[in-house]
């Protein structure tokens, strides 16, 4: 599969997905998707930008960390922060990393409902990947923090491919790696660049309102957007689409409680 295969934008309903089934795949992005990452990330940047003078000294607000930060790969991320000196920069987030993953392996809380999708997941056999602009180790941590290690097929990385997020290629390369189809698979995503990266990929984009706002995050075009994973407006979504596939395991999905 070539980048240019299945990346044409296009605003699909979850309901709309050809039946699932064991075609089908979900692909989950980490960080501020799985879990609540985000004000880690902010932290470790406000705390080493504002040692080293960034900003004269002002610490970066929540602004400023959405607008220029969250979701984005670190390399995007230097050149804006180290225009004119970019090696700085790749070193400067190398330490940031760390710093990121000594306060998540202390405190890394899953997005509520995270394991109820999960378990939906599983009970039809579907394929998953995660697709991350995030570095190996950070990801690794997070998906193990959460439990998670043996649920995911694959684990895409930004790095690995031509283009990162807010590109397709992570997403195209996940359907390349799971053997599966667009029309089969959906996405789920928090910030601005990950939602623009599943819609470029031909994919419903379920975007979850974890920290970015919900006014920025609908600029990028997703399906739908839900606070979290137990938000009605996905389970009704999912629930339609097991009618559509004639599935045996739908029951009362909306009431069930697996958190």
């Amino acid at each position: 599969m070539t980048v240019g295969e299945n990346s044409v934008q296009s605003k699909k309903s979850i309901p709309d997905l050809a039946p699932l089934e064991a075609r089908g795949a979900v692909l989950f992005d980490v960080d501020g998707t799985l879990c609540d990452s985000d004000p880690l990330h902010h932290y470790a940047f406000r705390e080493m930008l504002q040692e080293i003078g960034f900003n004269d000294g002002i610490p970066i607000d929540e602004e400023f960390f959405v607008k220029n930060i969250a979701g984005k790969h670190n390399h995007d991320i230097a050149v804006l922060l180290f225009p004119d000196d970019i090696p700085r920069g790749i070193k400067f987030l190398e330490d940031k990393e760390a710093m990121f993953r000594r306060l998540a392996s202390e405190n890394l809380p899953p997005i509520k409902g995270l394991y109820k999708l999960t378990k939906w997941i599983e009970d039809r056999g579907l394929k998953r990947a995660a697709v991350t602009n995030a570095p190996k180790p950070n990801a690794e941590l997070m998906i193990s923090k959460l439990g998670l290690k043996d649920f995911f097929d694959a684990v895409i990385l930004g790095s690995d491919c031509e283009r990162a997020k807010p590109y397709p290629d992570p997403y195209l390369k996940a359907l390349e790696v799971l053997k599966v189809s667009k029309d089969h698979t959906f996405v789920c995503e928090d910030s601005v660049s990950g939602i623009k990266a599943g819609v470029a990929a031909g994919m419903p984009v379920v975007g979850l309102t974890t920290r970015n706002p919900e006014k920025l995050l609908m600029e990028a075009d997703p399906t739908i957007l839900i606070k979290d994973y137990v938000d009605p407006k996905l389970w009704a979504a999912l629930e339609e689409l097991d009618k559509k596939g004639g599935s045996s395991e739908t029951g009362s999905l909306n009431s069930k409680a697996i958190e």
